[in-house]
Formats: structure tokens, sequence, C-alpha cells
């Protein structure tokens, strides 16, 4: 057998499938969502809290699982597309609260689905079984890659990195 035509060239170019398919799904939401996939992922957080609720940088961290700094210079870029408005609280001046513009409600109505959310769907189809016999084979992949210590949100994005100091933040930011 080639080495070229091993197991271990297979694995490497699924895995590479898997990283190519993430980064066409990405530049798809930008060209026809006018938004990064982390700036669709806020914006769509953002609209699923009940509209009585003041979402605040970290509630829509926490709903996205990114840290509040880089949701925070997520919400920076929506806000100067119009998407996005924040406002003080009128009871507590310290904290902010975030809300969607007119602008932000019709950029939701034309967004595609996440691919997480394509993913997800598609694993509910599945045998459970079959389920746990993937994490159990993808957790071995990350053990081999030594990458157990790496701290992963369940997005598919490949617009996030984690930077020098352990901080997730956009692609960009790190250029």
């Amino acid at each position: 057998m080639e080495r070229e035509d091993s197991l271990g060239f297979q694995i490497l170019r699924a895995i590479r499938r898997i990283i190519r398919r993430t980064s066409e799904h990405s530049r798809t939401v930008g060209k026809h969502g006018g938004v990064s996939v982390p700036q669709m992922l806020c914006l769509k957080a953002i609209s699923e809290f009940p509209s009585d609720t003041e979402v605040t940088v970290a509630m829509a961290a926490e709903a996205v699982q990114l840290s509040a700094p880089t949701v925070s210079r997520i919400l920076d870029k929506l806000e100067k597309g119009g998407y996005v408005a924040r406002e003080r609280n009128s009871k507590d001046r310290r904290r902010v609260c975030v809300s969607l513009t007119e602008e932000g409600w019709q950029r939701i109505d034309n967004l595609p689905t996440p691919l997480h959310e394509q993913f997800l769907k598609g694993l509910e189809t599945l045998d459970p079984i079959e389920c746990l016999g993937l994490l159990k084979a993808l957790e071995r992949i990350v053990e081999l890659m030594d990458a157990e210590d790496i701290d992963a949100a369940p997005l598919l994005t490949p617009e996030l990195e984690v930077g020098p100091n352990g901080v997730q933040q956009e692609e960009s930011e790190l250029n």
C-alpha cells in the first residue's frame, strides 16, 4: 500500500475536507449574508432572547460560547454596520445592553443556517451508538494531535483562533 493510500493519509484527507467545508461555509455566509460567521451567530443569539430581556454582552457571549471581549469586538463591527445598538441600562448605568436594529432584524431573515446547526440536525438522524462511536474516534484524533488542552466552542467557524494570551480572537485581529 502506497503512503498516500494509507489509512493515516485517508484520515488526514477527511480532516482536511472538514476544515475546507467549514471555510467554504464561512465564505458563503460572508458573501450572501454580508456578515462573518461569528457576527451571524451573535445576531442570531441576540434575536433569540425574549423581547422584554435586556441583553448584555456577557449574556450574548454565553449564548455563543465565546469570551466577552471577543463578543464585544464582534458587536463593535455589528454596531458600525448598523445591525445592533448599545445603550446603558436605565437602572444601572454601568450595564450596557445590546439590541438588534431594524436592519439587524432584516439581516437575520436573510442569513443561512449555521453549519453547526446543519451538522447537529444530521447527527439526530444517526443511531445513538453510531454517534458515540464518532465521538470516541474524534476524541482519539484530538489526543493524537495533542489538542486535548485546546478549549473550543461547539461552533464550526474558521474565523476564531486562540491568541497568544489564550483569549479567543477573530483571525483578522491576529494578523
